[in-house]
């Protein structure tokens, strides 16, 4: 009888205690502390609180590799060169590419002369884009596009400034509209960045409270990016190798700090020398680099440009631009989905100007 009793006391003391923990556990979990990465809706004024020293990333979900080799074979056309695909690592969950497009429009809000993303009314810019991105779903069904608004957060002008850095940056109330008409269409954001005789150094770690949300990337421009200190548009600018890798780096530990999925990064590109060193390029897995071809004029000069200097000197993946303007007056049409299919490799970044 003794021995029964006994058996029924430790049945009740496990009782409690599971109980006990199911509340202490349900108390944690929905403390303050234990918040999820806040979506690009809030757009809080602050950073997001970064995550503590030792979490790493959820990497539950896992990769499906074998889609992912076909998504490359895709893109040579199921012809592989020495130079392309470029090896690298298998991707980490969360990646975008290569396994979707993307189609972008691009441009400043204060200005038409831009680009295509400050040209039209709001509402009529987003109809357009809606109806390229359908254009590009039906050239290629076999890949999901994803719309974005590429801005230029940092602009490059034809006077010093105060500091005589020959760029602007824009104001907070104007990134924050671009976020929230992307949140509109379920769009991602670049936040594009011209240096004029600025350094990138000087420069990204500003837009950290943008980049700590997981829908915003960063594009770079080395055609403003003025080594020589002559004023933006007079030459043609350049980056190394070295200022693309600390891109790349800062990104990386935003990604690290924030807990955040892969970030792409779109480095624009049409003459040789706007990129120099391109072989000692370092990717890291958590940033996905996109060359992208962002020359104008006629159909077989921006072939030749993605020939020369996107194709034949591989970084990761490819990207290509196209002029509503530019390339009608300086060429003789705006080249169609199908025709920039027909590259090699295929562009998985498309941006409209």
């Amino acid at each position: 009888m003794n021995r029964s009793r006994i058996i029924w006391r430790v049945i009740i003391v496990c009782i409690i205690f599971i109980v006990t923990y199911t509340i202490v556990k349900t108390l944690f979990l929905r403390s303050p502390n234990n918040k999820q990465q806040p979506s690009i809706v809030e757009h809080q004024d602050t950073v997001p609180t970064p995550v503590a020293n030792g979490v790493k990333r959820d990497t539950a979900t896992t990769i499906d590799t074998s889609s992912y080799h076909a998504s490359l074979q895709h893109l040579v056309h199921e012809t592989p060169s020495e130079k392309w695909p470029v090896k690298t690592e298998n991707p980490l969950p969360g990646s975008l590419l290569p396994e979707h497009r993307i189609v972008a429009f691009y441009g400043n809000l204060y200005t038409t002369q831009m680009g295509i993303l400050g040209k039209k009314p709001t509402d009529s810019m987003l109809q357009q884009l809606a109806a390229e991105k359908e254009k590009w779903a039906l050239a290629d069904s076999t890949m999901p596009v994803i719309p974005a608004l590429h801005y230029i957060a940092v602009t490059a002008q034809s006077s010093p400034g105060k500091d005589g850095k020959y760029r602007m940056r824009m104001p907070e109330s104007e990134i924050k509209k671009v976020l929230q008409l992307a949140d509109s269409i379920n769009a991602i954001v670049f936040l594009d960045v011209q240096p004029g005789l600025s350094f990138l150094q000087d420069e990204l770690p500003l837009l950290e409270k943008y980049l700590a949300h997981p829908n915003v990337h960063l594009g770079i421009d080395p055609e403003y990016s003025m080594k020589n200190r002559k004023p933006p548009c007079t030459t043609i600018g350049t980056f190394d190798a070295e200022d693309i890798n600390y891109a790349i780096s800062w990104l990386a530990s935003i990604v690290a700090q924030y807990n955040l999925p892969p970030k792409i990064l779109v480095v624009h590109r049409f003459t040789q020398g706007m990129v120099t060193n391109y072989k000692n390029i370092q990717l890291q897995p958590t940033v996905q680099v996109v060359m992208n071809m962002d020359g104008f004029g006629s159909v077989a000069k921006k072939k030749a440009s993605y020939k020369y200097w996107i194709e034949g000197e591989p970084v990761q993946f490819t990207g290509f631009k196209l002029f509503y303007k530019n390339d009608i007056e300086y060429g003789d049409h705006m080249m169609e989905p199908a025709e920039v299919l027909a590259l090699y490799p295929q562009p998985v970044y498309i941006q409209y100007q």
